[in-house]
């Protein structure tokens, strides 16, 4: 079977500590691609290598340096997207990064998943979350509070119900699978008093993927949504704070960051780079195992 890549991330985060950990505690074949030297601080015993059939030895990480010119975060995600897209890893797995200091070298996306979606020309990947009490994709990711509802359109919407569905029976082997979709304002607009954007924009959204066929409810208010369990099998948010902190807040070290509509797989942690916990030896590796564990089980199914 084809090994998995993982990204550690930022460097001088907690990714290399926490990929080196799950990586040597797992069974899976992993070769990581990013600064070898940052991984070395973390591990006893790295090997360098410049391809995938590198086979593997106990107690030894195989890291592949990405070539020089940008920022090793991005070029190892840049070179993990290749070798998944060429057939030669089954998938990726990714560290966090910091996306203000990468801003500040030319970085235009706002986060992993933008450039994924210019990696692999799609437009519009879903960033999703698997792992915990509920599973969330959310209809706009990194956008500042003021300019979601402007955001959250018919066809935005439509897209995200469908992309998701599709991961959840291509890839999870789901064979019909319930969604539920939020309402952008309190009460879900409450018939409009609040705001028309579930009339104007969610509900039709929701009718047209009746009308595919999908099993999809909504739009329903977010705080009925987050206290339903077992309800539906993925819940559609409309913003970022909306879907991750009722997960997070159960569930945090346990979520999976799972990008949807890519034509490859991709999974990630569910945190940050974590400066101040570099070194203490208190960085848990749970995320990573989980995201590792999530991309295999995925990869296994094709």
């Amino acid at each position: 079977m084809r090994p998995l890549v993982l990204c550690p991330g930022d460097p001088d985060g907690i990714g290399p500590e926490v990929a080196a950990s799950a990586v040597a505690g797992s069974e899976l074949d992993v070769v990581l691609i990013g600064h070898a030297q940052a991984v070395s601080r973390a591990h006893p015993r790295v090997r360098r290598v410049e391809h995938l059939r590198v086979p593997r030895e106990p107690g030894v990480l195989r890291v592949w340096e990405p070539p020089p010119g940008e920022p090793v975060e991005l070029a190892a995600v840049r070179l993990g997207v290749e070798l998944c897209r060429s057939g030669l890893a089954r998938a990726l797995v990714t560290g966090p990064i910091h996306k203000a200091k990468l801003a500040e070298r030319g970085f235009v996306h706002p986060g992993h998943t933008e450039f994924l979606g210019e990696l692999c020309g799609v437009p519009e990947p879903v960033m999703a979350f698997e792992g915990g009490v509920f599973r969330v994709a959310l209809v706009t990711v990194h956008l500042a509070l003021r300019d979601v509802p402007a955001a959250v359109t018919r066809t935005r919407v439509l897209n995200v119900i469908k992309v998701a569905h599709q991961a959840l029976v291509e890839q999870l082997g789901l064979s019909r699978p319930r969604l539920m979709v939020t309402g952008l304002n309190p009460h879900a607009g409450e018939s409009g008093r609040l705001g028309r954007e579930e009339i104007d924009e969610i509900a039709p959204a929701v009718a047209d993927a009746r009308g595919l066929g999908i099993d999809v409810m909504g739009p329903i208010s977010a705080e009925t949504a987050f206290t339903r369990p077992g309800a539906a099998d993925l819940i559609v948010a409309m913003y970022h704070d909306q879907g991750l902190v009722p997960l997070k807040r159960g569930d945090f070290g346990r979520l999976v960051n799972w990008t949807l509509g890519l034509p490859i797989i991709r999974t990630s942690v569910d945190h940050g780079t974590a400066y101040e916990l570099v070194g203490t030896g208190s960085a848990r590796p749970d995320s990573m195992c989980a995201a590792l564990d999530l991309a295999h089980r995925l990869s296994a199914r094709g």
